[in-house]
């Protein structure tokens, strides 16, 4: 959990805290807090309160987004910290088109995950 920066802050449209989340999935705060510790989520600290948030995008409905926990492990084994995760996220791919967490809500897993393996190249 990291702090988050002006410029990663403006990248991300919408936010949810973790409560939110919790009754979006229907599970108590302590299981999406361990999702966040198993890097299944991203959660950074933000607003006046410093409370902990993660991308909406991140969400789909009763779920988190398909392809996501996948994608943030390649990052990660790649070296790419949390911030640096969500700034390739919410950074628009002319390639894709949209940006990577856009495509991994539309089911297009396997394009973000393609691209981010190329990272380690």
């Amino acid at each position: 959990m990291t702090e988050i920066d002006a410029k990663i802050d403006a990248l991300v449209p919408a936010w949810l805290t973790l409560p939110d989340i919790a009754e979006m999935l229907g599970v108590e705060v302590t299981r999406v807090r361990q999702l966040v510790k198993e890097g299944q989520l991203i959660a950074v600290r933000r607003g006046e309160n410093r409370a902990l948030h993660v991308p909406a995008a991140f969400i789909d409905g009763d779920r988190v987004v398909k392809g996501l926990s996948g994608t943030l492990t390649l990052l990660k084994d790649d070296g790419f910290t949390d911030e640096e995760m969500l700034e390739w996220l919410f950074t628009p791919d002319p390639s894709l088109p949209g940006t990577p967490a856009q495509a991994l809500s539309e089911n297009r897993g396997t394009e973000v995950k393609r691209r981010a393996q190329a990272l380690a190249v």
